[in-house]
């Protein structure tokens, strides 16, 4: 998805249509600044909802393409986050963070890591990033608007400021109803896309008192790795 380019041709009458260039370039250059303030404004409202929430919960698709390559990978999971803790299922695997460490269980191989914070294993999909990771080191470019479901979306296209030799751009969908996050879009430099698609959002929902705290009784025969 690019933005449409405007090249102007006739060179015989640039003489005297210079001043009416001028003006569109002029009112195209003004118009790009306000996308561009739109965008932050857009996001900048969505994260303010988000943090005003006392906990978030959803579940999402995990979708990675590389046609050149023929691979198709489609992955499901879900997610609670409160503040710092969140709860991760994902790959089979749960990530449970207490606000101090992260526990990684893997029932299939009977065994639990725990690592601190700093040093906490990625999983290529960091809850407490996900939905405020735009806020640092990205352009922002006003984007395509798509109906989904009866729902608008509208994109918003993020490049790295710093050279990036992974990520040659992001989409970012926002339901302009609910002013939260839909879906992001990486394209890959080698042009692997990977889609991220969040469903069944709810917030603010009553959770039991221990829910972010891990129970190693519930895990009386899995090896734990300190």
């Amino acid at each position: 998805m690019t933005l449409n380019s405007f090249i102007f041709k006739n060179y015989e009458l640039k003489i005297k249509l210079f001043p009416f260039f001028a003006l569109i370039f002029f009112s195209y250059g003004k118009g790009i600044a306000q996308r561009t303030e739109e965008s932050k404004a857009l996001l900048e409202e969505v994260s303010s909802k988000i943090a005003s929430f006392d906990n978030i919960q959803f579940d999402f698709s995990y979708l990675l393409e590389n046609r050149q390559e023929n691979i198709r990978q489609e992955t499901k999971g879900n997610v609670t986050l409160a503040g710092e803790r969140y709860k991760l299922n994902f790959q089979q695997t749960t990530q449970l963070f207490d606000g101090t460490k992260i526990y990684t269980i893997v029932p299939e191989n009977e065994e639990i890591t725990i690592t601190t914070k700093e040093d906490g294993e990625d999983f290529g999909i960091n809850p407490q990033k996900l939905l405020v990771f735009y806020k640092e080191g990205y352009t922002f470019q006003w984007d395509i608007k798509q109906n989904v479901l009866g729902r608008p979306i509208q994109f918003i296209k993020l490049t790295p400021i710093e050279e990036n030799k992974d990520i040659k751009y992001l989409l970012l969908g926002i339901d302009l109803q609910q002013k939260l996050i839909y879906r992001l879009i990486e394209i890959g430099t080698n042009d692997t896309r990977t889609t991220l698609t969040l469903s069944k959002i709810k917030t603010n929902v009553e959770l039991p008192p221990r829910f972010f705290t891990f129970d190693p009784n519930k895990y009386p025969d899995y090896y734990i790795n300190q």
